[in-house]
Protein backbone atom coordinates (compact mmCIF):
# COMPACT_ATOMS: atom_id res chain seq x y z
CA UNK A 1 0.00 0.00 0.00
CA UNK A 2 2.81 2.31 0.69
CA UNK A 3 4.91 1.83 -2.31
CA UNK A 4 1.45 1.84 -4.59
CA UNK A 5 0.96 5.65 -2.78
CA UNK A 6 4.43 6.80 -3.01
CA UNK A 7 4.50 5.42 -6.93
CA UNK A 8 1.28 7.32 -7.55
CA UNK A 9 2.59 10.63 -5.76
CA UNK A 10 6.07 10.64 -7.91
CA UNK A 11 7.89 10.57 -4.93
CA UNK A 12 9.65 7.27 -5.98
CA UNK A 13 9.91 4.48 -8.29
CA UNK A 14 9.22 0.93 -7.21
CA UNK A 15 12.47 -0.85 -5.18
CA UNK A 16 13.76 2.41 -4.72
CA UNK A 17 12.48 3.48 -1.60
CA UNK A 18 15.35 6.43 0.20
CA UNK A 19 12.88 8.55 2.10
CA UNK A 20 9.27 9.41 2.54
CA UNK A 21 9.13 12.24 0.49
CA UNK A 22 10.13 13.61 -3.20
CA UNK A 23 13.82 14.14 -4.09
CA UNK A 24 15.63 15.08 -7.06
CA UNK A 25 17.65 13.39 -9.22
CA UNK A 26 20.56 15.54 -11.02
CA UNK A 27 18.64 15.03 -14.50
CA UNK A 28 15.85 17.32 -13.06
CA UNK A 29 17.90 19.54 -10.71
CA UNK A 30 18.68 23.29 -10.86
CA UNK A 31 21.67 24.69 -11.37
CA UNK A 32 22.32 25.61 -8.14
CA UNK A 33 20.90 21.77 -6.85
CA UNK A 34 23.54 20.15 -9.41
CA UNK A 35 26.54 22.19 -8.10
CA UNK A 36 26.05 21.34 -4.78
CA UNK A 37 25.46 17.70 -6.04
CA UNK A 38 28.90 17.99 -7.95
CA UNK A 39 30.70 18.96 -4.29
CA UNK A 40 29.01 15.80 -2.77
CA UNK A 41 29.02 12.68 -5.00
CA UNK A 42 30.89 10.06 -5.26
CA UNK A 43 33.04 9.23 -8.64
CA UNK A 44 30.23 6.94 -9.87
CA UNK A 45 27.95 9.76 -9.25
CA UNK A 46 25.83 8.66 -5.89
CA UNK A 47 24.85 11.39 -3.57
CA UNK A 48 24.45 10.02 -0.24
CA UNK A 49 20.30 9.47 0.89
CA UNK A 50 20.78 12.03 3.60
CA UNK A 51 22.23 14.64 1.95
CA UNK A 52 19.49 13.72 -1.02
CA UNK A 53 16.77 14.36 1.40
CA UNK A 54 17.20 18.28 1.00
CA UNK A 55 16.70 18.36 -2.74
CA UNK A 56 13.77 20.34 -2.24
CA UNK A 57 14.81 22.80 -0.28
CA UNK A 58 18.87 23.57 -1.87
CA UNK A 59 19.59 26.34 0.88
CA UNK A 60 19.58 23.40 3.73
CA UNK A 61 21.88 20.93 1.59
CA UNK A 62 24.06 23.79 1.42
CA UNK A 63 23.84 24.46 5.11
CA UNK A 64 24.08 20.68 6.38
CA UNK A 65 26.94 20.52 4.31
CA UNK A 66 28.68 23.13 5.60
CA UNK A 67 28.19 21.85 9.00
CA UNK A 68 28.97 18.70 8.27
CA UNK A 69 32.13 19.19 7.00
CA UNK A 70 32.94 21.82 9.68
CA UNK A 71 32.27 19.59 12.53
CA UNK A 72 33.39 16.24 11.07
CA UNK A 73 35.91 17.09 8.60
CA UNK A 74 37.96 20.19 9.14
CA UNK A 75 41.07 21.01 10.76
CA UNK A 76 42.39 22.50 13.11
CA UNK A 77 40.16 20.10 15.80
CA UNK A 78 41.11 18.54 19.02
CA UNK A 79 39.70 15.24 18.57
CA UNK A 80 41.15 12.81 16.35
CA UNK A 81 39.07 10.49 13.40
CA UNK A 82 38.54 8.13 15.30
CA UNK A 83 37.30 10.28 18.13
CA UNK A 84 34.80 11.65 16.15
CA UNK A 85 33.82 8.66 14.52
CA UNK A 86 32.94 7.07 18.04
CA UNK A 87 31.18 10.05 19.38
CA UNK A 88 29.09 10.03 16.22
CA UNK A 89 28.01 6.44 16.29
CA UNK A 90 27.48 6.69 20.56
CA UNK A 91 24.91 9.68 19.66
CA UNK A 92 23.28 7.75 16.77
CA UNK A 93 22.88 4.41 18.87
CA UNK A 94 21.04 6.58 21.47
CA UNK A 95 18.66 8.12 19.15
CA UNK A 96 17.78 4.88 17.25
CA UNK A 97 19.21 5.75 13.79
CA UNK A 98 20.74 2.76 11.86
CA UNK A 99 21.52 4.86 9.10
CA UNK A 100 24.14 7.20 10.73
CA UNK A 101 25.72 4.12 13.17
CA UNK A 102 26.31 2.35 9.67
CA UNK A 103 27.65 5.25 8.15
CA UNK A 104 29.61 6.33 10.63
CA UNK A 105 30.82 2.91 11.98
CA UNK A 106 32.25 1.82 9.17
CA UNK A 107 33.91 5.11 9.25
CA UNK A 108 35.49 4.29 12.25
CA UNK A 109 36.78 1.02 10.92
CA UNK A 110 38.57 3.01 8.38
CA UNK A 111 40.88 4.44 11.50
CA UNK A 112 41.04 1.63 13.65
CA UNK A 113 42.59 -2.31 12.96
CA UNK A 114 39.34 -3.84 11.95
CA UNK A 115 35.44 -3.73 11.17
CA UNK A 116 35.43 -5.89 14.15
CA UNK A 117 37.03 -3.84 15.98
CA UNK A 118 34.74 -0.68 14.97
CA UNK A 119 31.54 -2.92 16.19
CA UNK A 120 33.61 -3.83 19.29
CA UNK A 121 34.13 -0.21 20.33
CA UNK A 122 30.49 1.40 18.99
CA UNK A 123 28.87 -1.46 21.56
CA UNK A 124 31.64 -0.57 24.37
CA UNK A 125 30.49 3.44 23.48
CA UNK A 126 26.81 3.02 24.81
CA UNK A 127 27.32 0.38 27.41
CA UNK A 128 26.70 -2.65 25.93
CA UNK A 129 28.86 -5.65 26.93
CA UNK A 130 32.36 -5.43 24.65
CA UNK A 131 35.43 -7.80 23.91
CA UNK A 132 37.06 -4.28 24.20
CA UNK A 133 37.39 -1.16 26.68
CA UNK A 134 37.82 2.89 25.37
CA UNK A 135 40.33 4.73 26.61
CA UNK A 136 39.52 6.99 29.70
CA UNK A 137 39.33 10.15 27.66
CA UNK A 138 36.79 7.58 25.16
CA UNK A 139 35.06 6.82 28.10
CA UNK A 140 34.44 10.97 29.32
CA UNK A 141 33.19 11.72 25.98
CA UNK A 142 30.81 9.11 25.28
CA UNK A 143 29.70 9.84 29.22
CA UNK A 144 29.05 13.28 27.98
CA UNK A 145 27.54 12.34 24.53
CA UNK A 146 25.05 9.70 25.98
CA UNK A 147 23.95 12.35 28.62
CA UNK A 148 23.67 15.05 26.36
CA UNK A 149 21.67 12.95 23.97
CA UNK A 150 18.92 11.26 26.12
CA UNK A 151 18.96 13.89 29.03
CA UNK A 152 19.50 17.34 27.80
CA UNK A 153 17.98 19.01 30.20
CA UNK A 154 20.06 17.58 33.09
CA UNK A 155 23.51 19.03 31.66
CA UNK A 156 25.37 21.02 34.45
CA UNK A 157 28.89 22.76 34.62
CA UNK A 158 30.29 19.35 36.42
CA UNK A 159 30.24 17.30 32.51
CA UNK A 160 32.67 20.21 31.38
CA UNK A 161 34.84 19.62 34.26
CA UNK A 162 34.90 15.87 33.82
CA UNK A 163 35.95 15.92 30.26
CA UNK A 164 38.55 18.24 31.84
CA UNK A 165 40.00 15.92 33.96
CA UNK A 166 40.01 13.05 31.24
CA UNK A 167 42.23 15.89 29.05
CA UNK A 168 40.02 18.13 27.10
CA UNK A 169 40.80 21.09 26.70
CA UNK A 170 38.39 23.98 26.17
CA UNK A 171 38.69 23.49 22.69
CA UNK A 172 38.18 20.03 22.27
CA UNK A 173 35.28 20.28 24.74
CA UNK A 174 33.40 22.34 21.80
CA UNK A 175 34.01 20.29 19.42
CA UNK A 176 33.00 17.42 21.12
CA UNK A 177 29.93 19.31 22.00
CA UNK A 178 29.62 20.25 18.39
CA UNK A 179 30.00 16.67 17.25
CA UNK A 180 26.70 15.56 19.49
CA UNK A 181 24.79 18.56 18.74
CA UNK A 182 25.46 17.60 14.78
CA UNK A 183 24.49 14.10 15.08
CA UNK A 184 21.54 15.30 16.79
CA UNK A 185 20.32 17.28 13.74
CA UNK A 186 21.43 14.43 11.69
CA UNK A 187 19.71 11.99 12.88
CA UNK A 188 16.47 13.78 12.94
CA UNK A 189 16.88 14.44 9.79
CA UNK A 190 17.23 10.57 8.48
CA UNK A 191 14.65 9.51 11.05
CA UNK A 192 11.47 12.40 10.28
CA UNK A 193 12.01 11.87 6.64
CA UNK A 194 12.49 7.77 6.19
CA UNK A 195 15.99 8.04 5.05
CA UNK A 196 16.86 4.19 4.20
CA UNK A 197 20.59 2.99 3.18
CA UNK A 198 18.47 2.00 0.01
CA UNK A 199 21.80 1.53 -2.43
CA UNK A 200 24.19 3.42 -0.18
CA UNK A 201 27.45 2.76 -0.29
CA UNK A 202 28.99 3.04 3.16
CA UNK A 203 31.21 5.26 4.99
CA UNK A 204 32.48 7.79 2.51
CA UNK A 205 33.48 11.32 3.57
CA UNK A 206 35.33 14.31 2.61
CA UNK A 207 39.14 14.23 2.69
CA UNK A 208 39.73 16.72 5.47
CA UNK A 209 43.63 17.27 4.20
CA UNK A 210 42.23 18.93 1.62
CA UNK A 211 43.40 22.85 1.71
CA UNK A 212 39.10 23.60 1.37
CA UNK A 213 38.70 22.13 4.80
CA UNK A 214 41.37 23.96 7.09
CA UNK A 215 39.57 26.27 9.01
CA UNK A 216 41.09 29.07 10.71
Amino acid sequence: MKVAYWEATGIIGENNIMTWIKTIDSDEASDRLNSLYAQIKTPDGHVDNILKAHSLRPRTLQAHLSLYKAVMHSLPCALSPRERELVGVCVSSWNGCGYCVEHHRTGLARHVESESLAHALADAAVGKASTVDLTGREKAMCAYATKLTRTPGQMDVDDIEQLRQAGLNDEGILDLNQIVAYFSYANRTVLGLGVSLQGEPLGLHPDEKKEGFKHS
